[in-house]
């Protein structure tokens, strides 16, 4: 791999557009800004809310230059390309679709992109209320329901801005050992996508177990580095770990109550240090398949209160460190997908953001450019 032929992708949340269905199980209006206009601090010096910069509380629809600024924004700082998340819950039902339709539509917005298809079930949980109730229901639907997933994809694939890697549409998926008959979706796809000119569909995993080998899979060409997140994010207390007294109890209530019944859970905040925490990922990639995944910072509490993950001083100091480590590793892996997955470009309830804030204006986007310029001069 030649350092400068590394790209830098960010995901993209399309949730900044009010929806019925986020009108009815959060109020009227709600959007991604609703939790981060009323986060607040939970501890000293926790710089909450975050307040965004030059873009603004935009509007995707309302707004449909936002897009263009965005875009241009994202190329002029180095970043390559956008992952749009997509939600595709079923063959007549999706939700939060109409910016990436629009940004179909609105060949100004010029930049690289694709999708991550988010395929999880939405419960309440995910806005800090402890009520787990499912709100929409992930579901798959066999070939049938493949065709029609992969039909409606299909302007997007051929739209000369979609990244093809090998003549390969690049298509992500979120939790790709949910799907219960990943053969057949595979299969679909990949057949379809040849019958349109393609030479299949670039498969990339992103969240995985054990259970799953993506070097088992032929046809999964990459894995985002994202799994460590999201096993901090759901750390208990030591005293709480599997063979614990805590932890049996805890079983023997379940047996009795049910298997919803909980003790242990978090009531404030799991904190770590950014410098220290991010000095230890992607510092070894453990396979060839694996795409390093990045954070500029971590900070969900708008979303998840007192349940939260925060990466406390996270700065854009800190931020240029971790991306240069992770670059000095992927240059040296000359087998690896020649990307870096940078989350996010705009998840501000999750803190997850490169768009300018209030603090440190367009810091964050600066590191990326001065990453990048310093690939590119000392390939030269």
């Amino acid at each position: 791999m030649k350092k400068n032929d590394i790209q830098f992708l960010a995901y993209y949340l399309p949730q900044f557009h009010p929806i019925p269905e986020n009108d009815a199980w959060w109020g009227k209006g709600f959007t991604e800004w609703t939790n981060v206009k009323k986060a607040k601090p939970l501890f000293k010096d926790h710089k909450q809310p975050i307040i965004p910069g030059e873009l603004g509380y935009y509007d995707l629809l309302k707004q449909p230059n936002i897009q263009e600024e965005q875009a241009k924004l994202a190329r002029e700082y180095g970043v390559d390309g956008f992952i749009y998340y997509q939600y595709w819950f079923d063959t007549d039902k999706m939700l939060l679709e109409k910016p990436a339709e629009a940004m179909l539509a609105n060949k100004n917005i010029d930049i690289p992109f694709c999708f991550c298809w988010a395929n999880e079930t939405w419960k309440g949980i995910w806005h800090g209320l402890d009520n787990p109730e499912v709100l929409i229901e992930q579901q798959y639907r066999g070939v049938k329901g493949y065709q029609a997933y992969f039909n409606y994809l299909l302007p997007f694939f051929k739209d000369k801005r979609y990244i093809l890697v090998d003549n390969k549409p690049m298509f992500h998926i979120y939790r790709i050992e949910d799907i219960p008959d990943f053969k057949a979706f595979t299969d679909t796809f990949n057949s379809l996508a040849e019958q349109a000119g393609f030479n299949g569909v670039y498969f990339i995993a992103t969240v995985v177990s054990q259970s799953f080998n993506v070097l088992d899979n032929a046809c999964v060409y990459g894995q985002v580095g994202l799994d460590v997140f999201f096993k901090m994010r759901y750390q208990k207390p030591s005293f709480f770990k599997s063979g614990s007294l805590l932890n049996k109890v805890e079983n023997k209530l379940k047996t009795k109550f049910g298997a919803s019944y909980k003790i242990g859970v978090r009531k404030k905040p799991l904190i770590f240090d950014y410098a220290k925490g991010v000095a230890e990922f992607n510092i070894k990639s453990p396979h060839n398949k694996y795409i390093p995944c990045v954070f500029p910072n971590w900070d969900n509490s708008p979303r998840s209160g007192k349940k939260s993950l925060i990466f406390k001083n996270a700065t854009p100091k800190a931020w240029q460190k971790h991306l240069e480590v992770t670059v000095n590793e992927a240059k040296n892996n000359v087998d690896n997908p020649k990307f870096i997955v940078i989350k996010s470009w705009n998840e501000w309830a999750e803190g997850n953001y490169l768009e300018p804030d209030k603090n440190y204006g367009l810091e964050w986007l600066e590191v990326v450019k001065r990453v990048k310029s310093n690939i590119i001069e000392t390939e030269l």
